[in-house]
């Protein structure tokens, strides 16, 4: 009975030591967390102009989401560029443009997402086109400008 009251006790007590840690843990990352409920006095608070707010911390799997995001992202704007010099029309100040209807028509198969990229693409100045969004149907006759 003895062995067995040994072995149980040591099993608790590594059981508290987890559970003690894990706490612990939590309240550091609650104290940290800028979206915790928990107000403490020394909570990090960021402001709004330091080079990490808003942004994962280094190192963590979010940060490295979010790069995979970006390069995805990224690739999938370089592709739609490739596809507007392909079926758009060169102007004169050499420029290519396509109207929406047709770049929709062609890019539809690609990707469910043309209206993101065509935004991400005026956000970085590859691409313009009037209006905050296009629809289909009704925007089909605007002009997209892809900007060289």
């Amino acid at each position: 009975t003895s062995v067995k009251n040994c072995y149980y006790s040591r099993s608790v007590g590594n059981l508290k030591k987890t559970w003690q840690s894990w706490a612990e843990e939590r309240m550091e990352y609650q104290r940290l967390n800028p979206f915790s409920n928990a107000v403490l006095p020394d909570t990090t608070r960021l402001d709004i102009e330091h080079p990490e707010y808003g942004r994962p911390k280094a190192g963590t799997h979010t940060e490295e989401r979010g790069k995979d995001a970006h390069k995805h992202l990224n690739k999938e704007l370089e592709e739609l560029c490739l596809i507007i010099k392909n079926i758009g029309i060169l102007g004169e100040d050499g420029n290519t443009r396509v109207t929406f209807g047709r770049l929709f028509e062609t890019y539809v198969t690609i990707s469910n997402k043309l209206v993101g990229v065509l935004i991400r693409g005026r956000k970085h100045g590859l691409l313009h086109f009037e209006g905050e969004m296009l629809w289909q149907g009704r925007d089909d006759h605007a002009v997209i400008t892809l900007v060289e």
